[in-house]
């Protein structure tokens, strides 16, 4: 598969998600549902590496590794933008999480000694710029208090996450980890992370049976779990994480082609600005030097 293909599958799915989580809240708790969401991706990803044999041994100091990424990318991150979702509308949510990609630099930078070409990490600003763009009419409806602050502090707080778990899944794949395998114990840490959470805030495990609650649970678990993370982490392998964390700059733009279609909405000169500018930036950050 090619780093193009891996790009697109990520943007897609992860794209459609933040309309998918919105049909999760309800009867059940956000962290309920993160819990059962990467319950059932780990069962998938650990069901289908034994019935093609793969390896799932690995020494005592790599499952907490494992468990690490686990934490901070299939727990804290998501029981964080599950919560900001009860507060701030998805797009916003959207907004908040594509600074993952300069969470990703400063990181790579931080704990790797990664450079960054300035053309790269202007690409990534250009993008960000574009999200803002995009939703500069909810950023200009903030208020400093109530709900909307305590929203913002969930999303921020759940985008450190998302950055530091890249990290940890970084630090893996350099000792040469299989992605697979990986992202099954990881999600399964993840998911036995969450449940502590639950039982710690004295939540119920509850279940809602609806149609819409098991169509989406089962789309964020094979899609949105499996399949995206499977083509990000994999392309955060071949290119790194500052310039797959990319990504996350593109993802708003997905959500607002569902919300045409499903939500009617009208296109603007503002909304055709920030697309632009994200696609702009998109053709800096994946920009490659050129041959010697």
């Amino acid at each position: 598969m090619s780093d193009l293909f891996l790009y697109v599958v990520t943007v897609l799915i992860w794209g459609s998600t933040w309309f998918a989580i919105t049909l999760q809240l309800g009867t059940v708790p956000p962290a309920v549902s993160v819990a059962w969401r990467f319950l059932a991706a780990a069962a998938i990803l650990l069901g289908f590496a034994l019935l093609r044999g793969l390896p799932l041994r690995f020494s005592r100091r790599e499952h907490l590794w494992m468990a690490l990424q686990g934490l901070l990318l299939f727990c804290l991150n998501y029981v964080g933008f599950y919560v900001s979702e009860q507060y701030l509308a998805s797009g916003l949510v959207a907004v908040i999480c594509s600074l993952l990609t300069v969470g990703n630099i400063i990181g790579m930078r931080v704990f790797f000694g990664v450079h960054t070409r300035p053309l790269n990490l202007l690409g990534a600003l250009l993008g960000i710029t574009g999200v803002i763009v995009l939703f500069w009419p909810e950023l200009r409806a903030l208020s400093t208090g109530g709900k909307t602050t305590l929203g913002m502090a969930w999303a921020l707080g759940a985008t450190i996450c998302a950055s530091l778990g890249n990290m940890a899944a970084a630090r893996n794949q350099r000792r040469q980890l299989p992605v697979l395998q990986v992202n099954g114990w990881s999600m399964l840490y993840g998911a036995l992370c969450t449940c502590v959470i639950v039982a710690l805030m004295g939540q119920r495990f509850t279940f809602e049976c609806s149609w819409r609650y098991v169509s989406t649970l089962a789309y964020l678990a094979l899609f949105g779990s499996v399949l995206a993370f499977g083509a990000y982490l994999t392309l955060m392998k071949r290119i790194g994480a500052g310039r797959a964390g990319y990504a996350m700059v593109a993802i708003p733009v997905v959500a607002l082609l569902i919300s045409t279609v499903m939500e009617n909405l009208q296109w603007t000169a503002t909304l055709w600005t920030g697309v632009a500018l994200c696609l702009a930036g998109n053709v800096l950050v994946l920009k490659r030097d050129p041959a010697p």
